[in-house]
């Protein structure tokens, strides 16, 4: 059998993308209904994010990481049950060996819509709305779809691999 050149190219790159690929890590929980109760309030409703915003691409530029925005409220159950699945000792060791992590509370749609604006996302769809960036600030994850939005509805792990698929360099 030949293979054509577009065949073998694909595979090619198939290849090197799997081999990149960083693997999630296993989630001690299968439910939601397992996470520690009650749900954390990942965001500071009174804090200017700006500066915590900065000092995280600093620390992504010293460390090699990207940086990891989350856009959401407390308001937001979604919200919630993401920053309770990155509270788990695995998930949050993955995430703190992979990004630098800022939460930025956008109240009711109505709070810090420009620095939603300033990573690409032109309208929130949904929150949480989690943009990954490089380390000097170029969006690599982002559409304006909220992917996590729907988190009460996914897996533990279907959240780890969710992070996972952006934590390579």
């Amino acid at each position: 059998m030949r293979w054509s050149p577009f065949v073998l190219a694909s595979v090619c790159v198939l290849t090197i993308a799997s081999a990149q690929a960083i693997e999630a890590p296993k989630v001690s929980i299968s439910t939601l209904a397992q996470l520690q109760a009650p749900l954390p309030y990942p965001y500071d409703e009174s804090a200017n994010p700006n500066p915590a915003i900065a000092a995280a691409f600093e620390r992504a530029t010293k460390s090699g990481k990207r940086v990891l925005i989350d856009f959401g409220g407390n308001w937001c159950p979604d919200c919630r049950v993401l920053a309770g699945v990155m509270q788990l000792p695995e998930v949050k060791a993955f995430v703190g060996a992979h990004y630098e992590i800022v939460a930025v509370d956008v109240g009711r749609f109505d709070k810090n819509l420009d620095i939603v604006q300033r990573y690409g996302v032109t309208k929130l769809a949904g929150v949480p709305t989690v943009v990954i960036a490089d380390a000097s600030g170029k969006p690599v994850n982002v559409t304006n779809s909220a992917e996590l939005a729907n988190a009460r509805e996914m897996s533990p792990q279907g959240i780890a691999d969710w992070l996972a698929r952006w934590a390579g360099k």
